[in-house]
């Protein structure tokens, strides 16, 4: 037991209601905004805490480890070990490469960098092929430690502020790339200390545009984390500093400042907070029709055609699975040119179905997720619930259809 007088959920035999209660706490989550979470009421959540009802089935199970991010369902029931992985995808076998680029220091390295102007035609290549490529997971991995190795090289060997800059700024960006290939993986250290170096990167680089879009991954990274207080930092201060730059009529720093916008909508729509969230989401969509028609900004895909995505995640997690449903409608993925930005809104749409308890809809999106995109898929918590939740299907044809799609994304594996 710690020195607090509070029990270690993994070391007593505790109640699962106090083990619920005593990870919720410790994220700082109240019992409104975790029922909201899992689609219950704070009553609910209260009633489970205290004991009044007993453990849920595996479906709920599911969507409280994903609230409360937890490594493992025994820290909630205390029984059989069931890894976190299970639901939040496995490792990609080109993340110890990646890992090993990130820790690499390049002292004593006095392989000549390339020039800037050739790392960022890579850089802009590897972000092309991330859009295109449906295995887009292995194409980033293959290109992410050549690229951290010769960043790096290019920062130590600049010879002057202004390229020393310059290259800050392409590492920042680099960096960026590899919180793509990171995220959903149980990589979470290596996430962090990727957000942040990309942002002291952009900092010193003293570049808009790469500020805005560590910030705009570091906001995620915080709200991800359950610290919505941190993300709200994030994204306002960012902003800020990013509006003093729209008058220059730089395309990408207003994408960037957009995609901000709406990142503070999405938090506030995790709180439950509807009117803010629609707010921001609506200052973000006036920022979309500044833009040109076909713009698509290479790393936050923030676009017109992506506004309609994010209306159903904005509903989606509001908890509002009819206004999901009419807003996915309005919305068709087929608009978003990006392979695995498409298939990450099919993953948003069959939420929205599986919300409002339209479960073969659900199914039938997620299998156009797949085909989109398996990588997207097969890394993605929600999707990997969903399916997971379909498992427990009392119709055997919806087992089956799950059972096929879990197949395919390793789920069975």
């Amino acid at each position: 037991m710690p020195v607090d007088g509070t029990p270690d959920p993994h070391e007593v035999e505790v109640p699962f209601g106090t083990r619920l209660k005593l990870n919720r706490t410790r994220r700082g989550l109240t019992r409104e905004v975790l029922g909201g979470l899992v689609g219950r009421s704070a009553s609910w959540v209260k009633a489970v805490e205290t004991g009044r009802l007993g453990t849920p089935k595996l479906p709920i199970l599911l969507r409280l480890v994903e609230a409360l991010r937890i490594r493992d369902l025994a820290e909630l029931t205390g029984e059989q070990s069931v890894p976190v992985e299970l639901f939040t995808g496995p490792g990609h076998t080109l993340l110890p490469r990646v890992r090993e680029a990130v820790n690499a220091l390049p002292l004593g390295d006095d392989r000549p960098a390339p020039p800037l102007e050739q790392l960022r035609a890579r850089l802009a290549g590897a972000w092309r092929a991330r859009h295109s490529a449906p295995n887009h997971r292995e194409v980033v991995g293959r290109l992410l430690p050549g690229l951290f190795g010769d960043a790096q090289r290019a920062v130590h060997q600049a010879h002057s502020p202004a390229d020393r800059a310059a290259a800050r700024s392409v590492l920042s960006e680099v960096c960026s790339l590899a919180q793509f290939f990171i995220a959903y993986q149980p990589a979470q250290s290596l996430l962090w200390r990727v957000a942040e170096r990309g942002m002291v990167a952009a900092q010193e680089a003293d570049d808009p545009h790469a500020l805005g879009v560590a910030a705009w991954l570091l906001a995620q990274a915080h709200r991800d984390a359950g610290d919505w207080e941190a993300a709200d930092t994030v994204t306002e201060d960012a902003g800020r500093h990013l509006v003093r730059y729209l008058p220059d009529g730089n395309r990408d720093v207003l994408a960037v400042w957009g995609a901000l916008r709406f990142e503070a909508g999405y938090t506030a729509a995790r709180r439950g907070e509807a009117g803010s969230a629609w707010r921001h989401w609506d200052t973000a969509r006036r920022a979309a029709e500044r833009l040109p028609a076909s713009y698509y900004h290479p790393v936050t895909s923030f676009s017109r055609p992506v506004m309609g995505a994010h209306a159903v995640t904005v509903a989606v997690e509001l908890r509002n699975g009819n206004e999901a449903v009419r807003q996915a409608e309005r919305a068709p993925a087929e608009a978003i040119p990006s392979r695995p930005r498409r298939a990450r809104y099919r993953i948003e749409q069959a939420r929205a179905h599986h919300l409002a308890g339209l479960r073969d809809e659900a199914l039938r999106v997620l299998e156009a997720a797949h085909e989109a995109a398996p990588e997207t898929v097969r890394y993605n918590g929600f999707a990997r619930r969903m399916v997971l939740e379909e498992l427990e299907s009392r119709e055997a044809r919806r087992r089956d259809r799950a059972g096929g799609l879990a197949a395919r994304i390793g789920l069975l594996s």
